[in-house]
């Protein structure tokens, strides 16, 4: 099993969301999150005076799949949240060594 974890825009996650939905993910995780990478943060101007935001908010997206879907759901993540734009995100992939459903006890892909 994999765990896809990626950092993503805020305003793209419908979009991956109905896109993972429609190719039979059945469940994800959703945290917002902040942080900066190349982007380094953003200037605002409110009320005439300039500040730094040198967290910028993005959404973290956790997903875990069988090894044979993994890459599936990588093509979905990279097409549907791609602006082209720096700040896009990351994503990161790791191993799963076991999953278990709490209410049943079933482990191992069957609990996906």
């Amino acid at each position: 099993m994999k765990k896809i974890e990626a950092i993503i825009r805020p305003h793209k996650l419908d979009e991956v969301q109905d896109a993972l939905s429609e190719a039979g993910y059945p469940g994800l995780t959703v945290s917002e999150v902040r942080g900066y990478g190349r982007q380094k943060g953003h200037k605002e101007i409110y009320r005439g005076t300039e500040y730094n935001i040198n967290f910028v908010p993005k959404l973290k997206i956790e997903l875990i799949c069988s090894d044979e879907r993994a890459e599936a759901a990588l093509e979905i993540i990279i097409k549907t949240s791609k602006t082209g734009e720096v700040g896009d995100g990351k994503i990161f992939v790791y191993n799963v060594a076991d999953a278990i459903r709490i209410r049943t006890g079933e482990s191992g892909e069957s609990a996906l």
